[in-house]
């Protein structure tokens, strides 16, 4: 079976992909109208048991932010901005793992999956959309908590509906437009190199190296849009951080800080799982790196990050436990 190496940390292997291709304007081979996606490789056990294990996080994952949306929709103590936030960060997780998590599954039946060149960069595509969505989600959230904390007096009037209608919607919208900017030039392109994506979903790496096309443009421009896209909001994020902390150890009472640090504890654990793998998927360099490590990054990016947040919400937050006890209890008393 013929494997190629598949990393997809960008900044280092892009260029090497495109580099590869720029001197190939012309397909010499018969071009590409499908590709084999083979997900994880392994004995007949192995893949079982993935397979079991995917399908139980991505049931939990689903379930997990659907009972999220449904509670801020339905309890009227969590119609505040941070829920509201919250919902469309668990909007973007749903978006992520049906994206990626069904494909993946197919695989693990199959030992692979054939995939049109238009559906591997409709999947590409929507990774796009779900991970720079969550990036200005995350980043609108952080905003929220510096004006809660830093700036109390003013919250309600500043974080109005009006507003927070504005950021959710220029977050997805930002997500829709970057991403699509992003494979413009991926559809106009022609495929003849190796048709085999050693890899868990289709990815810009695999794509360009597949490519018999000039890739420079499409190179550059993926590493210009991706590496602010992660590095700006990131900066953003520590920042009001830090002016939090410096404010809540202003606060005389320890009650004060406990409560403060309380409504911030959940959001800083989801903002360092997630730009953790985000950085180490895209901005490590791949040298002495596996296609076995870039596959570890990419579950853990793609399955298990979608999972961890409703998880952590859930079991960090006592306005939503109180909301899923009071559901509970509903339930039993009809």
């Amino acid at each position: 079976m013929l494997n190629i190496s598949t990393p997809t940390q960008l900044s280092h292997r892009l260029l090497l992909s495109g580099s590869s291709s720029m001197t190939m304007n012309k397909c010499n081979q018969t071009e590409i109208t499908e590709f084999i996606l083979l997900g994880i490789q392994g004995s007949w056990v192995l893949q079982s048991f993935f397979f079991v294990i995917f399908t139980v996080t991505y049931i939990f994952t689903i379930s997990g932010n659907v009972l999220i949306v449904g509670l801020v929709m339905r309890s009227q103590r969590l119609h505040t901005p941070m829920y509201f936030f919250l919902c469309h960060l668990s909007l973007s997780d749903i978006l992520l793992s049906t994206n990626v998590v069904p494909n993946l599954l197919c695989t693990l039946l199959w030992s692979g999956k054939t995939m049109s060149v238009r559906d591997c960069i409709t999947q590409y595509y929507f990774s796009c959309l779900s991970t720079i969505s969550e990036c200005f989600l995350l980043t609108v959230m952080s905003y929220d908590r510096y004006l809660a904390i830093c700036r109390p007096l003013h919250y309600v009037t500043i974080m109005d509906m009006s507003l927070r209608l504005h950021l959710v919607m220029w977050s997805w919208l930002l997500g829709f437009l970057l991403s699509l900017s992003s494979i413009i030039s991926l559809t106009a392109m022609k495929f003849c190199g190796s048709n085999i994506i050693d890899h868990i979903y289709c990815d810009i790496a695999p794509l360009l190296e597949s490519s018999g096309s000039d890739t420079s443009i499409t190179v550059i421009g993926t590493i210009v849009f991706s590496i602010p896209l992660v590095f700006f909001p990131f900066m953003f994020i520590f920042i009001t951080y830090v002016r939090i902390i410096l404010t809540i150890g202003k606060i005389s009472t320890s009650t004060g800080r406990n409560k403060s640090l309380s409504t911030c504890s959940s959001h800083i654990t989801v903002v360092t799982t997630y730009y953790g793998t985000l950085i180490a998927k895209y901005t490590v360099p791949s040298s002495g790196h596996s296609v076995s490590y870039s596959k570890v990054i990419s579950l853990l990016y793609t399955v298990v990050t979608p999972l961890l947040n409703p998880a952590i919400y859930s079991l960090r937050n006592q306005d939503i436990r109180d909301a899923l006890k009071k559901l509970i209890y509903l339930r039993k008393m009809y």
